[in-house]
């Protein structure tokens, strides 16, 4: 399996990816992702050169958004002074579940964070789903608080507001890595 950069002709793959981690999500009985995401939000994170994917041939079984851009009102300006990546978008395909793919793409993260000078990986999950949040929590990160006054980036109800955070630190993912080095921007345009 091999990361790469998403690029701007992946914007339709990567949704249909997210609207089948939302039906099982919606399976699973949490109300995560039911909205669907915005074609242009994605399109500018992928033109960002922030969003990546894990392919294993043709198919396309991972994807992670790293960017050094924090949703506002969730961090405290100390912490945002802290060198920091944060994770978004972490989405593993259902015939990949159980084999560490989301594991090791978090692995691969703190590598890319901890190479680019960060002190640390910080993601905010979705407050009801407790099962995503014991899972970062056997990932190695730790709960900061939990947020949940405000309003989210697209207008709705804040509803990921667990906030979790990791030291960065060098580590083997196992991923071949055919990502440009961070702000590189897609390759293949």
């Amino acid at each position: 399996m091999k990361i790469i950069p998403a690029c701007p002709d992946d914007v339709a793959r990567l949704l249909a990816f997210r609207e089948e981690a939302a039906a099982w999500l919606s399976r699973l009985g949490t109300d995560q992702w039911r909205r669907p995401y915005p074609a242009d939000k994605l399109l500018e994170t992928i033109e960002a050169g922030t969003v990546f994917m894990v392919v294993d041939g043709p198919a396309t079984v991972a994807t992670i958004t790293l960017t050094p851009d924090a949703e506002p009102g969730l961090w405290t300006e100390q912490e945002l002074a802290e060198p920091s990546l944060f994770i978004n978008k972490l989405t593993v395909a259902r015939s990949h579940a159980g084999a560490n793919v989301g594991g090791r793409l978090l692995d691969w993260a703190g590598d890319r964070a901890y190479r680019v000078g960060a002190k640390w990986l910080r993601l905010d999950a979705w407050t009801t789903n407790e099962g995503l949040q014991a899972y970062y929590l056997r990932q190695g990160f730790e709960h900061v608080r939990t947020v949940l006054e405000g309003v989210a980036v697209n207008g709705g109800p804040r509803v990921s507001g667990w906030l979790a955070q990791r030291p960065t630190r060098p580590a083997e993912h196992g991923f071949t890595d055919d990502t440009p080095r961070p702000g590189a921007g897609c390759s293949s345009s």
